[in-house]
């Protein structure tokens, strides 16, 4: 692994989208093939995946065991030897399950997509009315409302 350059204000360079995002990424989608049947595999497995060096790989795994995003299976050293499973978290980073500020992202492009394509002027207006509110409600409170519709939560009406 080349040495990145040190950032100037003495805090230690990123390897969150370098180094552990590339191997979570690699991770689900061995977990999410169907061939492995929630089977344990190797970590050995992740290289090739990757894209990433075998060192690169195990320091990444390390990390995002740590952090709760794997769930290891050690050897008699403490070396992570198979991967039995990834949170929920993980998945959602890894790009398998939707996330709310992706899914509000996806809604103002279909809004947009179907103003512009509307078969006629009448429908066409409604899209664009539908759009400019959706854009108006804003990213937070967009995301806020995509993510109760991900996870079924409906408010009831007083």
């Amino acid at each position: 692994m080349t040495s990145a350059p040190q950032p100037p204000d003495g805090l230690l360079p990123d390897v969150w989208f370098t180094r552990d995002l590339p191997v979570l990424r690699a991770i689900a989608r061995l977990v999410d093939e169907p061939k492995h049947g929630g089977a344990p595999y190797l970590l050995g497995s992740v290289v090739p995946g990757s894209g990433l060096p075998k060192a690169d790989v195990i320091a990444a795994a390390k990390a995002l065991a740590s952090a709760g995003y794997i769930e290891p299976l050690t050897n008699h050293a403490g070396d992570i030897v198979r991967i039995t499973a990834i949170s929920a978290e993980a998945r959602r980073l890894a790009g398998l399950w939707p996330t709310p500020q992706g899914e509000w992202e996806r809604l103002l492009e279909q809004l947009t997509a179907r103003a512009e394509k509307a078969p006629t002027d009448v429908e066409r207006q409604r899209w664009q009315a539908f759009a400019d509110a959706a854009a108006a409600v804003g990213e937070h409170d967009g995301a806020l409302l995509m993510s109760a519709l991900i996870g079924g939560y409906v408010p009831r009406a007083r």
